[in-house]
């Protein structure tokens, strides 16, 4: 890689330490949520690079996308730097194994026979995305759910996809107290609060499913963090999904994460944001399987890849 690309590289990476801090320093986490509720196909970085170039950004492609999908990049708008993965196959020479026995396999000469596999790796580069209202030309499709009310639409699919991710069994029963839901490792069961309407339902099981990924006891080793932490990871990625989907829980969320991470380390910060991402992005995956969403949608793992061809190294002289 050339060094420019270094340096742009590192550029960026400052840019990410840069913009956790600041994220928490000014307040900002509301807007980063809801960023990454638009970005969860984007790792946890990009997400936070798209928010901090262009806050007000809703859906982001490459160039070369937008045209696929009918739409223009406008004349003199500034791109959006991102850090994209790049997957390739590596050659790698090895010696040869028996595949029933694993032994390895000599030539007449006595040495070992020696063959070329390709194993996958990534190294990644600079790219720019642009926003849709830097485009222009045919509309997208709208897929989601519709504004927050008392009901959600396609809630029992919803629901079952919900209940089918679930790490634990989710039945409804008696909840102890006003909470609207808990998860128990003990009882290995999530349970729900009977009679809540259609969209404090599925909230409030993004909430318990998050739980059930995040801090189970053996994930954890034994480590007990702070219930307000693990409260507001759960909490962080109800928001990000419902957010995804049209429904607007901010205002019984963000009590959840008011005053949140004062003192903490950066690495503790990236951390617990790492796993709000991926968890979230789970679980909307979930609900609006890959083949239901658009292209743009798409991580490049979920389109279709062309295989590379095999190369095999001869088998020792005869």
């Amino acid at each position: 890689m050339a060094p420019v690309s270094d340096e742009r590289l590192a550029e960026l990476t400052n840019k990410l330490e840069t913009g956790i801090r600041e994220l928490y320093a000014s307040g900002r986490y509301a807007e980063y949520l809801a960023a990454m509720s638009q970005f969860h196909h984007y790792s946890f970085g990009n997400a936070l690079l798209i928010l901090f170039q262009f806050p007000t950004a809703s859906r982001v492609a490459g160039y070369n996308t937008w045209k696929k999908l009918g739409r223009q990049v406008k004349r003199y708008e500034k791109g959006i730097k991102i850090l994209a993965p790049c997957p390739y196959q590596r050659a790698v020479e090895q010696e040869q194994k028996d595949p029933e026995t694993g032994q390895t396999l000599y030539g007449p000469d006595g040495k070992p026979l020696r063959e070329t596999c390709y194993m996958p790796a990534t190294h990644f580069k600079v790219a720019t995305v642009f926003d849709i209202s830097q485009t222009e030309g045919r509309e997208l499709p709208n897929i989601g759910v519709s504004e927050l009310s008392g009901d959600v639409a396609d809630f029992s699919t919803i629901y079952t996809r919900l209940k089918a991710l679930s790490p634990l069994p989710v039945e409804e029963d008696h909840v102890p107290g006003t909470a609207k839901g808990y998860t128990s490792f003990i009882e290995q069961r999530i349970v729900l609060r009977p009679g809540m309407s259609q969209a404090q339902t599925i909230k409030t099981l993004v909430h318990e499913i998050a739980h059930a990924k995040l801090h189970a006891p053996d994930i954890l080793e034994g480590e007990q963090r702070p219930r307000r932490e693990k409260e507001v990871e759960a909490e962080s990625v109800a928001y990000v999904v419902c957010q995804h989907f049209g429904l607007d829980t901010s205002e019984y969320s963000f009590g959840y994460v008011a005053g949140w991470s004062q003192g903490r380390e950066l690495a503790e910060l990236k951390a617990s944001l790492d796993r709000i991402h991926s968890a979230a992005g789970e679980i909307i995956s979930a609900i609006q399987p890959p083949e239901q969403r658009p292209e743009l949608e798409r991580t490049p793992q979920e389109r279709p890849q062309r295989r590379p061809r095999k190369r095999m190294a001869g088998r020792g002289k005869t």
